[in-house]
Order: structure tokens, then C-alpha cells, then sequence
């Protein structure tokens, strides 16, 4: 059986290209290794690297959330305010308590926004970073496969 030639540096140029953004590497086959074996190695390389690492996602809605939470507590932070008064409280009209604890509500709820806005921020930097720390490890592992499977990488 012949041995293939070794690749010429227009074809280790290709490969560059066809590892596609993940992988900008030169890849140079050290085993005489076919065009198809080349080909096979990349995509069981990027398959395997790409299952070593997986990344997650925040759902998001941390305003609402926020404001949810910020609207129940400030109506039960009025009611209680409220029932501080013995008997006073109970003298003023519903309307007006309603109005007092919808007043209460609005103004938590405002709070509740912004620190759901603060929670929001952070949880993207912390995705930001888990993406980065999982594409270095998906690199590598593509790294180590490839030259398990007889190939030298270079930046």
C-alpha cells in the first residue's frame, strides 16, 4: 500500500480555514495521513471537544422577578405600618388603605427592578465567563485529540 505524500502548505492552509473560528490552528499531519483521515479526525476531534464542555444560561427575568417581589413586600410592609396604629387604622377608610398599600407596592416594586437589574448584570458576567473557561477547555481537548490521532497543532 503507497504512502500518501505529505500535505503541501496550501492544503495545511485549507485546514486552518476548515476548523472554522473555534479552532485557528495549524494542523500538520505527522503519519502521512489521508485527505479522508484528515477529515474524519477533525470532525471526531470537534465532536468529542465539543462534548467536554457544555455551557448554561441564565432564564432571565430578573427585573420582573424583582419587582414582584418588591410590589408584595411593600403592600405587606404597609398593612403592617399600618396596624401599628391601634384602632387609627382602622378608622381610615378602605379606599385610602388601598391607595396607601398600591402607593407602597409601586415604590418597592421600583426597587425591586433595580436590584433585579443588578442580579441581571451579574449573572451575564458570570455566563460570559463560564462560556469563555468552556470554549479554552473545548480548545484543548481539541488540541489533545488531534495530536493523539498523530497531528501537530500550532497556534
Amino acid at each position: 500500500m503507497p504512502i500518501p505524500s505529505p500535505l503541501s502548505a496550501s492544503t495545511a492552509l485549507l485546514l486552518l480555514f476548515s476548523l472554522g473560528p473555534v479552532h485557528a490552528e495549524t494542523l500538520v499531519p505527522l503519519n502521512g495521513q489521508s485527505q479522508q483521515q484528515i477529515q474524519n479526525d477533525i470532525a471526531a476531534c470537534q465532536s468529542q471537544s465539543a462534548g467536554s464542555s457544555s455551557t448554561s444560561s441564565s432564564g432571565g427575568g430578573e427585573r420582573l422577578r424583582g419587582a414582584a417581589k418588591g410590589a408584595v413586600a411593600g403592600a405587606a410592609a404597609a398593612e403592617v405600618r399600618g396596624q401599628r396604629y391601634d384602632g387609627a387604622y382602622d378608622k381610615v377608610d378602605d379606599d385610602i388603605k388601598q391607595e396607601y398599600r398600591q402607593e407602597q407596592a409601586r415604590d418597592t416594586a421600583k426597587v425591586g427592578v433595580a436590584v433585579g437589574g443588578v442580579q441581571k448584570r451579574q449573572s451575564r458576567r458570570d455566563d460570559r465567563r463560564t462560556a469563555e473557561q468552556a470554549s479554552s477547555a473545548s480548545s484543548s481537548a481539541y488540541s489533545s485529540c488531534m495530536q493523539s490521532r498523530g497531528y501537530s497543532i500550532t497556534p
